[in-house]
């Protein structure tokens, strides 16, 4: 039986054009969801676009990504605090240049660690709940109904989703910087760091924080949330039909949510240094 000509040109298809096809397909994806954060923006604008309805799901959500994560992400920011000071004044001490923690401690947590620690923890409690929630509505036919009644799913299901995430991670990004600080603070007072005055420390820490790390900060923590959430979003409405599509869904979607945050993160920093 002769292969079809579909067939034929798959098997004829080689490693790079197989590689090239997936990379067209990946830029797609890229592109499709560029769009919906595009359109996201313009509806959040819009007074239409925020009946009583949407408000209530972006207080659901606030609560359960913001106040659900306080208590964890607070706790992680005062280990990463201590265990910096601590790792950083061990080796420090043996160069003399103990006076170069704080500036460190800014430099990790304000410029590095912070947003990307934060956006992984919400990432792997709200994403995965977000594609979830979404894929069983979608498997459901819940979806369908909405759309039956005159409602956007984009509106109604995706942005209200995508601005209480981009606002509690902000918010969860700057008490985590917060603590973080303090208790490295209180790290390198029990180590009597800058011992010579008291508040050489702080001086220190304070002195190393710029103008442009507000900004710095900003753009870390706004833009790969409003990627990898839209991503949790998109793979949830995509699922197909059946039950089996809600975990398949739900794993695309955190991959490739992982791998857009660490590559914004990544292209980020590479501009800020430019």
């Amino acid at each position: 039986m002769s292969p079809t000509p579909g067939q034929s040109a798959g098997r004829r298809l080689s490693p790079v054009g197989r590689l090239g096809a997936l990379t067209l397909d990946k830029f797609a994806d890229l592109l499709h969801e560029a769009g919906v954060v595009g359109r996201l923006f313009q509806l959040c604008l819009q007074p239409r676009a925020w009946p009583r309805t949407t408000r209530n799901v972006l207080a659901r959500q606030v609560f359960f990504t913001g106040i659900g994560a306080m208590r964890f992400s607070m706790l992680l920011a005062f280990l990463v605090g201590v265990s910096i000071v601590f790792q950083t004044n061990l080796w420090l001490k043996q160069a003399g240049q103990e006076e170069l923690v704080g500036p460190i401690l800014v430099a990790v947590v304000v410029r590095g660690m912070g947003p990307l620690l934060v956006n992984i923890v919400i990432l792997v409690r709200s994403g995965s709940a977000i594609v979830t929630e979404l894929a069983t509505m979608t498997v459901g036919g819940e979806v369908k109904l909405l759309e039956t009644q005159g409602l956007d799913p984009l509106e109604y299901l995706v942005l209200p989703r995508v601005i209480g995430v981009t606002l509690s991670v902000w918010c969860l990004t700057v008490f985590f910087i917060v603590v973080s600080l303090f208790s490295g603070y209180a790290a390198a007072l029990g180590l009597q760091v800058n011992a010579g005055a008291s508040t050489a420390f702080l001086d220190s820490v304070l002195s190393a924080i710029r103008w442009q790390d507000i900004l710095l900060v900003t753009a870390k923590t706004v833009v790969p949330v409003l990627l990898t959430t839209t991503i949790c979003c998109v793979a949830g409405l995509s699922a197909g039909a059946a039950r089996t599509d809600i975990p398949q869904a739900a794993t695309r979607a955190l991959s490739r949510a992982i791998a857009a945050l660490f590559i914004s993160t990544a292209s980020i920093t590479i501009i800020s240094y430019l």
